[in-house]
């Protein structure tokens, strides 16, 4: 099969896709900035530099990279488009705007019935003070949008959270806030590859923010028929096939749904488990392009 992988040259999953493939399949790379559509009478072509997409068996998408509204709004524009001509996009446009969004992935997961920290998303200094006592003076400040724990800060002194909120206020921010919850320097990620979901708990004894990207440990976890469930959810719940879910157990016993990623990494699930994630994701693809 032919795969469109929406990434950077230089991206380490674009070159562990390419392994995968072997001779299997065949893996071109495009670029979100090079997205270019012509409308005709009674046709529409879609291209990325010199790749016709409209030719490919499956479009993968493994970056977000920053732009203005308009040009989300028109690589967004384009992937539907591209999705209603029949060629598959993994994650979907929809999936992936509902995900790259902390606040409506957050309003999905509780709509979903998932335990959510409480957050209060505003876009005002004053707002967010506010919101910071509220939610009592010990907040966690994200960036709409971002992954890899970029941007999040925790913040328990008023000064300087009244000079963070000023600042970003400043740059046109939303102003995303959640309590800092206590828990035992771990979480877990669960990643869903169509019906299947790999687990790994990621520790961090010098942060309190577990990302591997920030010195965090992945050790391999076995995933019950709770966590499975609880995975698939999170993932339908943005509309997603291939996704990160993160969990955080709580210190007081709860656990708490965080964040669902629609661009999830796997290099360090796939060293924890000694599986070809890669390989699973082109599998997945591959077959529900020909269901």
């Amino acid at each position: 099969m032919r795969f469109a992988v929406l990434a950077s040259p230089e991206s380490w999953y674009l070159r562990d896709l390419v392994r995968a493939a072997g001779d299997r399949d065949s893996i071109v790379q495009v670029a979100f900035e090079e997205l270019s559509v012509s409308v005709a009478r009674g046709a529409t072509d879609i291209t990325a530099g010199d790749v016709d997409l409209t030719t490919v068996d499956a479009v993968l998408v493994r970056t977000m990279p920053p732009g203005s509204l308009e040009q989300v709004v028109f690589r967004m524009d384009a992937l539907a488009r591209l999705q209603s001509l029949g060629v598959k996009v993994v994650n979907s446009p929809k999936a992936v705007e509902a995900a790259v969004d902390k606040f409506l992935t957050t309003a999905l997961l509780e709509q979903a019935g998932f335990l959510v920290p409480r957050t209060i998303t505003c876009q005002t200094s004053d707002a967010a003070l506010a919101a910071f006592h509220e939610l009592g003076g010990d907040v966690v400040l994200k960036p709409l949008f971002g992954a890899e724990g970029r941007g999040i800060t925790r913040l328990n002194d008023e000064n300087l959270a009244l000079r963070a909120f000023k600042m970003l206020e400043q740059l046109g921010a939303v102003l995303y806030l959640q309590p800092f919850i206590e828990h035992e320097g771990y979480d877990l990620r669960l990643l869903v590859i169509g019906d299947r979901v790999f687990g790994m708990k990621r520790s961090n004894p010098l942060d309190w923010r577990t990302n591997v990207s920030r010195g965090a440990t992945a050790e391999a976890i076995a995933v019950d028929a709770r966590f499975t469930e609880l995975a698939l959810r999170a993932a339908r719940a943005v509309g997603a096939e291939v996704a990160g879910v993160d969990l955080l157990p709580a210190r007081d016993g709860e656990l708490y749904a965080i964040e669902v990623n629609a661009v999830p990494g796997w290099k360090a699930l796939a060293t924890a488990h000694g599986i070809d994630v890669a390989r699973l994701v082109l599998d997945h693809v591959g077959a529900t392009c020909r269901s």
